[in-house]
């Protein structure tokens, strides 16, 4: 039988337990560097003995922020506060990925004080921002972006990155059939559509070798009609492991919609009560061979250790709960096995930081 605190490996990166902290937009520093009050956030996951923290997204390049308080990555000058983040990770023996992600029109945030771009002119469905449909230039420019940003990423004592290609994000749109409408080679056939993330990610691996570890984070379906299906999602996931990623993260778009929909079929896999997307994470986790990462719905010790040894996903990404019980992972972990404590209200997410409203700050 497998235990959820069995360590793990992903490329050369060590987790010394199958739980994962998904990463989280704190919203809680103006300038996107490391302050004192995220220092002291991630330090205290750490010390709750989660295996595998994901960061909050960083932006690639200094124009495009998709929400008020992110990290940033974008140039040389955030290496500093980042080693000091890592070494605070790594004293607790925890590891650390940085999540990175261009945005793009899933934002509300200043339009219209910057360019935007996207695969094409289709507008965001939720939030309707219009995008700059990008030239092949601007392409290389976000490729080179998510490269360099991944060579910051090391240099600052990170244990891997994580490229977000889901939410509607624009990697996530140009894989979409609903969102890329291009006549030339990013467009047209899944294969086309793939090329912006592929290239993305062969970049990347050129600046950081073969040894270090880049994890993809995907929507298991775009879940309404005409969007990315999941039988394309899992023909994107054999490639990935074909051409070398190290690990798969299958997510969903679903924003706190998750306890609503529980039991709805999309692309015929039901939204579960515990781990929402994993029916699509099982699928995926039999084609290929690489660790798949389910998250979302993590709601009890005892059906996730079932999940694991019931299927081959092999790690579990936790949130909001980790709001609510930064040190919930430990309690588990020294035998209460009590359910988490989060309600999943979403009322998490607050103009001044995402907390948990139940708990004293």
């Amino acid at each position: 039988m497998k235990s959820l605190f069995d360590s793990i490996k992903i490329n050369s990166m060590i987790s010394k337990n199958r739980f994962v902290r998904s990463a989280t937009w704190e919203n809680m520093t103006e300038t996107g560097y490391m302050n004192e009050k995220l220092l002291s956030i991630y330090e205290e996951l750490a010390k709750g003995e989660i295996g595998l923290i994901l960061t909050g997204y960083a932006n690639i390049v200094k124009e495009e922020q998709p929400n008020a308080g992110m990290f940033g990555i974008y140039d040389d000058s955030f290496i500093e506060g980042y080693k000091e983040l890592c070494d605070k990770v790594h004293k607790y023996d925890s590891r650390i990925v940085l999540q990175m992600a261009y945005g793009g029109t899933k934002t509300t945030y200043n339009v219209g004080e910057r360019i935007i771009f996207a695969p094409s002119n289709i507008p965001e469905k939720g939030t309707g921002t219009q995008g700059k449909e990008m030239t092949k230039d601007e392409i290389k420019y976000i490729v080179n972006a998510f490269a360099q940003g991944a060579r910051r990423a090391k240099e600052s004592g990170f244990d891997g990155v994580e490229i977000h290609g889901a939410h509607t994000y624009l990697i996530n749109q140009f894989l979409s059939p609903y969102y890329n409408k291009r006549e030339d080679e990013y467009g047209g056939s899944l294969d086309n559509r793939m090329r912006f993330l592929i290239e993305i990610y062969e970049e990347m691996r050129k600046v950081v070798g073969k040894d270090y570890p880049i994890l993809l984070k995907l929507t298991s379906t775009d879940f309404f009609q005409g969007g990315l299906t999941f039988s394309e999602t899992r023909e994107i996931c054999k490639k990935m492991e074909e051409i070398g990623i190290d690990a798969i993260e299958l997510s969903g778009n679903l924003h706190g919609k998750g306890e609503s929909l529980i039991g709805e079929s999309f692309d015929e896999y039901k939204i579960q009560n515990e781990g929402y997307f994993s029916e699509f994470a099982k699928v995926v986790s039999k084609e290929i061979k690489i660790p798949v990462i389910t998250v979302g719905g993590i709601k009890t010790f005892e059906a996730t250790e079932d999940l694991l040894n019931n299927s081959n996903i092999e790690m579990f990404a936790i949130s909001r709960p980790l709001l609510t019980e930064p040190d919930l992972i430990k309690r588990w972990k020294n035998g209460d096995k009590k359910k988490v404590k989060c309600i999943r209200c979403s009322k998490c997410r607050n103009k001044d930081g995402n907390y948990c409203i139940l708990i004293k700050r």
